[in-house]
């Protein structure tokens, strides 16, 4: 059974949100109101998370912890299926992983074969 997250731990996960506490959605940046919309969807105690591109526009330090708040939230119990063009991290953050190109499913692997794939980390991790 997944963890249920309340306010208090919310804001323990993300400090930067209690002291926005009072201030609207609209005021915080990018990467507070990602983490508000974390916070708000672990609230209502899903067995899964929905995460479609997380880093998108955020600072690295930003990014990091969006990922550090992905992987506890896993381990916590709740399942997570994150869509990311970002493979390595991506990849260093989940079980299992799947590639696609042009809307199909081309390789599914657990997630550290894929990170040792030839052809994935010639194509997407730039090696």
């Amino acid at each position: 059974m997944p963890a249920f997250f309340t306010s208090a731990s919310v804001f323990a996960m993300f400090p930067a949100l209690d002291r926005k506490r009072g201030d609207a959605a609209g005021n915080l940046s990018g990467g507070q109101q990602q983490m508000l919309a974390i916070g708000r969807a672990l609230m209502a105690e899903p067995r899964m998370l929905l995460l479609d591109e997380p880093s998108m526009g955020l600072a690295p330090l930003m990014v990091e912890k969006i990922f550090d708040t992905v992987r506890m939230v896993s381990q916590e119990g709740v399942t997570v299926l994150l869509v990311e063009q970002n493979a390595k991290l991506a990849l260093e953050a989940s079980d299992r992983g799947y590639v696609m190109e042009s809307g199909l499913i081309t390789l599914a692997d657990d997630a550290r074969a894929l990170l040792e794939n030839p052809r994935v980390r010639k194509a997407y991790l730039g090696e």
